[in-house]
């Protein structure tokens, strides 16, 4: 695996010199755009906006648009010479609690290695201080020509960076919030509490699996084969409109618990008999709510006639 950038942590007086290895990587699959009528694939020229030529992509360089519309063209050495303590040093700011740290401030992972003998101890020694102590340290880094916090952590023997978002870059959430007036029962919530407790476990990501790319890739050696395209099993869904939370959530807790216990030869059948009862639920509260509606009619039709009287 090729190291995508050289450098040191700076620790204090210690210096640490390490290598940056990406530690993830997306696997989807990737498609052409092609013409339908005969499949060619379409191709796009660089063109210039001002000559009108075909541009080679070895003279395409960076520019920024200033506010007026004067483009400033950037060569390699403007990039190579900005005058950031954090190009080549990853530099410990602080240590913060690990609790304190919202996952929507965290960006993508990368493995950090020892570069060199020498610099083997020092590693050592902070992985080890950093491990149990709950504290991630706070760092600065110009990763990808852009500077960035990011966070250092241990993932078993190593260290990772994590890449932060700066505080501007994370958009403000109050338009999502639902309405303050919304109020829920202690039932609601309890069986809500009861459902999640159902579901509570380990976490263990090897037993997930990404089902639209597998299927997707059926479907492509299907249309390859010139074979029928796999049939798709759909699940018999109930209308979306919940007219009891505590009912719909006590039909949820049942199927959860027969999902774990019966396992894949009791599954189906354990699945059936809480859809009965949540069906049952919805039609109790119907009737009384179409009782309930009756009633004020009744009295708005006595207070008309007294009125007309």
């Amino acid at each position: 695996m090729q190291a995508i950038w050289k450098g040191a942590i700076s620790f204090g007086m210690v210096t640490i010199p390490i290598k940056v290895f990406s530690a993830t990587e997306e696997k989807d699959i990737s498609f052409r755009q092609v013409h339908v009528a005969d499949g060619g694939r379409i191709k796009y020229k660089r063109v210039c906006s001002i000559d009108g030529e075909e541009v080679p992509y070895s003279d395409i360089g960076k520019g920024y648009e200033m506010a007026d519309g004067r483009m400033v063209v950037l060569e390699p050495d403007d990039f190579a010479d900005l005058p950031l303590s954090s190009k080549k040093v990853i530099d410990v700011l602080e240590f913060v609690p690990s609790d304190q740290v919202d996952p929507l401030y965290l960006g993508k992972s990368y493995y950090l290695q020892a570069d060199g003998g020498p610099g083997a101890k020092p590693y050592v020694l902070l992985r080890d201080a950093l491990e149990g102590s709950e504290l991630y340290a706070l760092v600065k880094v110009a990763l990808r020509s852009r500077e960035s916090l990011g966070l250092l952590r241990t993932v078993d023997d190593i260290m990772v960076l994590q890449v932060m978002l700066w505080p501007d870059e994370v958009r403000d959430a109050s338009f999502a919030a639902p309405p303050e007036d919304v109020e829920i029962r202690s039932q609601e919530k309890a069986m809500a509490s009861s459902y999640i407790d159902t579901l509570r476990g380990e976490f263990d990501p090897d037993q997930y699996h990404d089902e639209y790319r597998s299927a997707l890739e059926k479907v492509v050696e299907a249309k390859a084969a010139g074979v029928p395209l796999p049939e798709t099993e759909e699940e018999e869904t109930e209308g979306a409109e919940v007219v009891d939370l505590v009912a719909a959530l006590r039909a949820s807790v049942e199927a959860a618990k027969a999902r774990r216990a019966g396992g894949s030869g009791d599954a189906e059948p354990a699945k059936k008999a809480p859809a009965k009862k949540a069906a049952a639920a919805k039609k109790a509260p119907a009737k009384k709510a179409a009782a309930a509606k009756k009633a004020p009619a009744k009295k708005t039709a006595k207070k008309t006639a007294k009125k007309s009287a």
